[in-house]
């Protein structure tokens, strides 16, 4: 393995396949909980401390906007300290709120901010000004907040508005973790009641969390929340590793051969881990042990070892949507012919992740199908090829994986945009691919 530059984050990626993995590796703090560990700790009046924060660019765009609103965050080993200030607390940011590459940031943020009364301006890098924006600001406009963005309201960047909400019932056509938390904060700011109902569960880490934190939420059911107004209390939480950073390494040590990993103190959120049903239904396997519990959220660790794949059909849905691309590189090595459907989420990514999929395994020498929905993959025996991340980090971390299986060398070009969620992945892989 070639690390050009010598960073964490290497702008390009070198690897030769058919190294094993093996021994034990412990991925980054959970992104997803991350941002609302900060944000909940930044609502709640009194000191939080975190541990194990995610460490990518993504995460610190969070951080960044809750200091322009006032929120005091201090960097304290591998988390930090944040100094809530309670909804009433925050201010009026005096210049944009930065969200970068993050959707999830620009998404909450623009919750948080829809009760407050100022005005609030977000904006991102060109790949996030592309992604969708009216699924969060047509549902805080109906409670009351006066929002504005860029194509009438659909993209960034977006302006809020904020003051006196009033509870609200909305169903959301997509299911989404990152818009139901941006309902969650406004219903917590809103006069009365606000109901919230998903066509199926989305990532369920806010109500877990706050729940845990005694803030006035209530899962009426799997896919139905009802929040009254109210802020969390403050706590402390050691965040677990990242499922969905995590998937690289597990499915990379299902198709290399002779592998046998142990991915430790992990999130097993089942609305995180689905993707692990989808391995074993291919035959991989994998053993999940649970030990332990932080803030409602269960966490453990996850043993793979290498097996032969058969296709299977996929069907895309929030629970798994992030992970799969690196599911389609599952696919490429497995016997038969996969179909990942219901998918059209993933073409309003950070990429279009329906075509740059199919770009990047057409490389290796897989045939590949494009659908509006998804993809046709017909399993085979990729070869190393030059691969493009396009700017997005999944399809570069999913490309080394599929070098490290196919045969000969490859290489992954503009690889230093795996910085966004996870920064030292290329070390991390190092590590198991060339244990000591």
């Amino acid at each position: 393995m070639t690390l050009k530059d010598g960073l964490d984050a290497p702008s390009e990626l070198t690897v030769i396949g058919g190294r094993p993995l093996l021994g034990r590796v412990r991925v980054p703090g959970c992104k997803g909980i991350s941002h609302r560990a900060l944000i909940f700790a930044a609502i709640a009046n009194g000191r939080s401390t975190l541990r194990g924060l995610a460490n990518g660019a993504d995460v610190a765009s969070t951080v960044t906007c809750l200091e322009a609103l006032g929120v005091k965050i201090r960097a304290e080993g591998d988390g930090a300290v944040v100094r809530g200030l309670g909804f009433e607390g925050l201010r009026e940011p005096t210049g944009v709120l930065e969200c970068g590459n993050s959707g999830t940031t620009m998404r909450m943020v623009a919750g948080l901010v829809a009760g407050r009364d100022f005005l609030s301006v977000l904006v991102g890098d060109e790949s996030l000004s592309a992604r969708p924006m009216r699924r969060v600001l047509d549902p805080l406009a109906a409670a009351g907040a006066r929002v504005d963005g860029r194509d009438g309201g659909a993209l960034a960047p977006i302006v809020v508005r904020g003051g006196d909400l009033r509870g609200f019932r909305h169903e959301l056509a997509t299911a989404s973790g990152q818009v139901k938390t941006a309902l969650v904060l406004a219903g917590l700011q809103a006069d009365g009641i606000t109901e919230i109902t998903e066509p199926a569960p989305s990532r369920d880490h806010t109500e877990r969390m706050l729940t845990a934190l005694g803030a006035p939420i209530e899962r009426v059911g799997p896919s139905h929340l009802r929040v009254r107004a109210g802020e969390p209390t403050p706590f402390e939480l050691t965040i677990p590793g990242d499922p969905s950073s995590a998937a690289f390494f597990i499915v990379a040590a299902c198709i290399v051969p002779e592998s046998d990993l142990v991915v430790e103190s992990v999130s097993l959120n089942p609305a995180r881990i689905a993707y692990v049903d989808v391995l074993r239904r291919m035959g991989a396997q994998i053993e999940i042990t649970q030990t332990g519990v932080e803030v409602g959220e269960p966490v453990g660790e996850v043993h793979v070892v290498a097996n032969r794949l058969i296709a299977t059909d996929i069907a895309g849905d929030e629970s798994i949507i992030d992970e799969l691309p690196v599911l389609a590189i599952a696919a490429a090595f497995a016997d038969g012919t996969t179909t990942i459907y219901d998918a059209a989420e993933l073409a309003v990514k950070e990429s279009n992740r329906i075509g740059t999929v199919e770009q990047e395994l057409t490389q290796l020498g897989i045939g590949v199908e494009a659908r509006p929905d998804g993809l046709v993959i017909h399993g085979g025996a990729p070869k190393g090829a030059s691969l493009k991340s396009h700017g997005d980090h999944r399809i570069a971390m999913a490309g080394a994986v599929a070098g490290l299986a196919a045969s000969g060398e490859t290489t992954v070009r503009g690889f230093g945009v795996t910085a966004i969620s996870y920064p030292g992945f290329a070390a991390d892989l190092e590590a198991i691919v060339n244990p000591s």
